[in-house]
């Protein structure tokens, strides 16, 4: 298929996980790409896989200047933005009573700032272009509670209201926002739940599809939800999880490996 033909894309965590899992995507269906990640080194593979349809540019979304020369690349290179995927991510999880300051704003700047920065930078370029479509990359905590996730939880659940706010404001522009939470996906930040079998099962247990997702299986929707085919939809969070927030969050704290 070619739905993004002529069609520019940045994707922030581009370097691996979902967010390279999109990019492939992209490419695969005719976009050109930005991508905006801290592994200097996993860019420059990508690149060297995809070719000039793609290129890297290191960026921590949680500083501005880096999230503003990001989309300025964009721009310079292809003149346009069309299409927005923030799925850079991560964690420094603890329970909340012994949770340090400095591990709780980590968190919440990368999973939250980053994405307003994004948004806020990405939507000026498309609102000066006439319009786009912006897809973020929440998660299921948003919705469903985990131990030693305050800080995560409470980021990806803003990272949902700061979507429905930012398409209830940009709609006038003619851009969409939606969002993606994603359950369990094996990607590098998850390594740690398949390293132990028993929690593994655990988590595997609360999913009635029975299995994790892989990264191309969240980037299938978040695609969709930036084509044309969902041009009528915007402020929405498609949960993604294989029914799992149906059934719960399992409490691993005594299972071990």
């Amino acid at each position: 298929m070619a739905r993004f033909d002529e069609r520019v894309a940045v994707v922030t965590g581009a370097a691996s996980g979902i967010g390279e899992a999109v990019v492939r995507r992209l490419v695969a269906e005719g976009a050109q790409v930005i991508g905006g990640d801290l592994s200097a080194e996993r860019l420059q593979a990508l690149a060297g896989d995809l070719g000039a349809a793609f290129r890297g540019v290191v960026t921590d979304v949680t500083v501005e200047s880096d999230v503003e020369a990001m989309v300025a690349t964009a721009t310079d290179a292809w003149g346009r933005l069309d299409l927005a995927f923030n799925v850079a991510g991560g964690a420094r999880p603890g329970p909340i009573v012994d949770l340090t300051e400095a591990d709780w704003d980590a968190t919440v700047d990368l999973v939250l700032k980053g994405v307003f920065l994004s948004v806020k930078h990405e939507a000026r370029v498309m609102r000066a272009a006439g319009g786009g479509a912006v897809v973020n990359v929440s998660s299921l905590n948003a919705h469903v509670p985990m131990r030693g996730g305050g800080s995560y939880a409470a980021g990806k659940g803003g990272v949902e209201m700061l979507t429905r706010t930012a398409a209830l404001e940009l709609a006038e522009d003619g851009i969409r926002v939606n969002s993606v939470l994603p359950g369990l996906v094996r990607t590098p930040g998850t390594a740690a739940v398949f390293d132990r079998p028993r929690v593994h099962e655990a988590f595997l247990a609360r999913i009635p599809l029975g299995r994790a997702a892989d990264p191309d299986e969240v980037a299938g929707p978040c695609l969709y939800l930036a084509s044309d085919d969902a041009r009528y939809v915007t402020g929405t969070a498609l949960v993604v999880d294989g029914g799992w927030e149906i059934t719960g969050y399992p409490d691993v704290r005594a299972l071990g490996s």
